[in-house]
């Protein structure tokens, strides 16, 4: 009886294991993203195949709600040689909580997935580089770092 009591308590405890691993790396379980998860509509736009790096003078720092439901996260418009582009950045929450700090007048660089975002041409930002500082948002797959899950 001893030994099926400890089988069952051990059995249990690994599926609690696997089932809230397998949650966490779909983001399933991850509360308070307030719409910013990889999985999410507007987190699957970030196209590696169309990551590009551009370089300019920021002209304005923003929020803004990207989709219906999420929270409001960080843009900015950056003049570059040829064009006004918008640059999504992340979330408020996660931008505004990093040493790096992005402000009008800022020469810098941005590596990121150039999309179609609501009809105009946007940058959603991986890397933004303000002299000899990085701020990293995504990985080379364009999972985002602020996310706090990794998957395998």
């Amino acid at each position: 009886m001893k030994k099926i009591i400890t089988l069952m308590a051990v059995m249990t405890i690994i599926a609690f294991i696997f089932s809230t691993d397998t949650l966490a790396q779909r983001g399933m379980t991850w509360k308070g993203s307030g719409g910013w998860r990889p999985g999410d509509p507007y987190g699957r736009m970030y196209n590696p195949q169309t990551v590009e790096m551009i370089s300019g003078e920021v002209v304005t720092v923003d929020k803004i709600t990207p989709m219906k439901g999420m929270n409001y996260g960080v843009h900015l418009i950056l003049k570059t040689d040829k064009e006004m582009i918008s640059v999504h950045l992340g979330p408020s929450w996660y931008i505004e909580n990093q040493d790096v700090k992005i402000v009008p007048k800022d020469k810098i660089e941005v590596k990121g997935s150039r999309i179609t975002f609501e009809g105009n041409p946007t940058l959603i930002a991986a890397e933004v580089m303000k002299g000899g500082d990085v701020l990293v948002l995504r990985d080379a797959s364009g999972f985002p770092i602020w996310s706090g899950w990794r998957r395998r």
